[in-house]
């Protein structure tokens, strides 16, 4: 992680990347080991497809695989440099019902990922070393025969060269899920999230380290976000973590989450009192002239400037600065009274699959001060002991259901998250998680 320190330095202003995820080695291991099959099923189909013919008019016996199975299939990582993938498959090869033999394909390439004119993360080979061996040989219509080695004919056959085309097959299905790591995901109907790549990913020893950038759409535009003070930064662990994958976002990256809520319109809300207007005129005798019939008071709170999010260790916590219009009316509202509402709320966060769920725990503070009336002075305790009770309870419920959906986290198709640790530290949110590839259907 310590490479993250450097590589999360803003080239430029507009640049910046505010969450981040590293792969380690453990999740290179997980993703080889899935991927096992699709490898197997790919050089299966293509090595074991019938040979063109053979125009000649004396066609010489052709060798023909009969059964390919990978034995061997591993990443692992080279730091500075990328990832080395080495495969080793078991071949049959007959080239005349009375011959078989095992041969040993062995191929090492060398992969990294970079960036692509479209902006997105692609998987690319540099390098790539195929050997072929014979393991074995049986020959059943003359057994002290020697063994015949992979020679010419076999090396034709199977095409050495060939299989490094193969290699590059076996890299589309991943290029295809690596894609849909910046897609844009719905947070409300009206906004959505997308995490950008700012840059081909970093290798040390940690794993393979990537920095993004969260862009929110309200309505289809991109929304401009508050600055960042400081670089988005990470201490490095103790230790190496048996987790395979650790994603790491900003408090920037919060305080955006809650501005975007905010342009949306998302944190606006309507609340209904357990007071009435012949119940407030009560404490308020000016209201008994506003109102000639019993109508229940509502409150309509509206954001009047950006939310604000603290990240302490242990501990989150959402500063929400609302403008509350108390009034009441049956064809039209009717306001008598503006409040400004200070709310200082714990956030708690989880991971359910691929989201972070965010939901208002408690309120820690609130501050309410009047700003405007139509019916003369009102103390700051009597609005308190009118109004608190109801925004106390009203506003994280409210909020909650706008979060309930969650936020879609970084990920790429097919692939969810489990055994989910979220730690808050101080300034950013560390989750240490393992992948896990979800059946597919269908």
């Amino acid at each position: 992680l310590s490479v993250l320190l450097s590589l999360l330095v803003p080239a430029h202003t507009t640049r910046s990347p505010d969450c981040g995820g590293i792969l380690t080695p453990s999740g290179l291991r997980y993703l080889a080991e899935v991927s096992k099959p699709h490898a197997e099923s790919v050089l299966r189909q293509d090595l074991m497809a019938p040979p063109a013919p053979d125009p000649s008019p004396i066609s010489p016996s052709r060798n023909q695989i009969i059964s390919v199975k990978v034995d061997k299939f591993s990443l692992t990582l080279i730091p500075d440099t990328g990832m080395r993938l080495s495969i080793e498959v078991d071949l049959g090869i007959t080239s005349a019902p009375s011959t078989t033999k095992e041969m040993r394909l062995s191929i090492l390439a060398d992969l990294h990922v970079e960036m692509n004119p479209e902006g997105n993360l692609e998987l690319v080979t540099s390098d790539c070393k195929p050997t072929l061996e014979e393991v074995q040989s049986t020959e059943e219509m003359d057994r002290s025969a020697p063994p015949k080695s992979s020679g010419s004919d076999v090396d034709k056959q199977i095409n050495v060269e060939k299989i490094c085309l193969e290699v590059f097959k076996l890299l589309l299905f991943p290029n295809e899920r690596l894609m849909s790591l910046a897609v844009p995901f719905p947070i409300t109907p009206s906004c959505q999230v997308q995490y950008l790549p700012l840059a081909a990913p970093m290798y040390s020893e940690q794993g393979i380290i990537i920095s993004l950038q969260t862009t929110f759409q309200v309505a289809g535009t991109v929304i401009p976000l508050p600055v960042s003070p400081v670089p988005f930064s990470m201490p490095e662990p103790a230790s190496s973590s048996p987790s395979h994958l650790i994603l790491a976002f900003s408090e920037h990256f919060y305080t955006s989450l809650f501005s975007a809520l905010e342009e949306s319109g998302a944190l606006n809300v309507s609340l209904l009192s357990s007071l009435t207007t012949a119940t407030l005129a009560e404490r308020i005798t000016q209201m008994g002239s506003l109102f000639q019939e019993d109508l229940p008071v509502v409150l309509q709170a509206v954001t009047r400037s950006s939310p604000h999010v603290v990240l302490e260790e242990d501990k989150a916590i959402v500063k929400l600065f609302l403008t509350a219009q108390i009034g009441a009316g049956s064809s039209f509202f009717q306001s008598f009274l503006s409040v400004n509402v200070d709310v200082t709320a714990w956030l708690h966060l989880s991971v359910a699959d691929t989201r972070m769920i965010i939901s208002v725990a408690a309120i820690e503070d609130i501050e309410l001060s009047l700003a405007a009336s139509d019916v003369g002075p009102v103390l700051a305790a009597l609005l308190e002991e009118l109004f608190l009770p109801t925004i106390r309870e009203e506003v994280p419920a409210q909020i909650n259901v706008v979060l309930r959906q969650g936020v879609s986290l970084p990920h790429i198709t097919s692939f969810t998250y489990t055994d989910v640790n979220v730690t808050i530290h101080k300034d950013y949110v560390l989750i240490p998680c393992n992948l896990k590839l979800e059946a597919r259907t269908g």
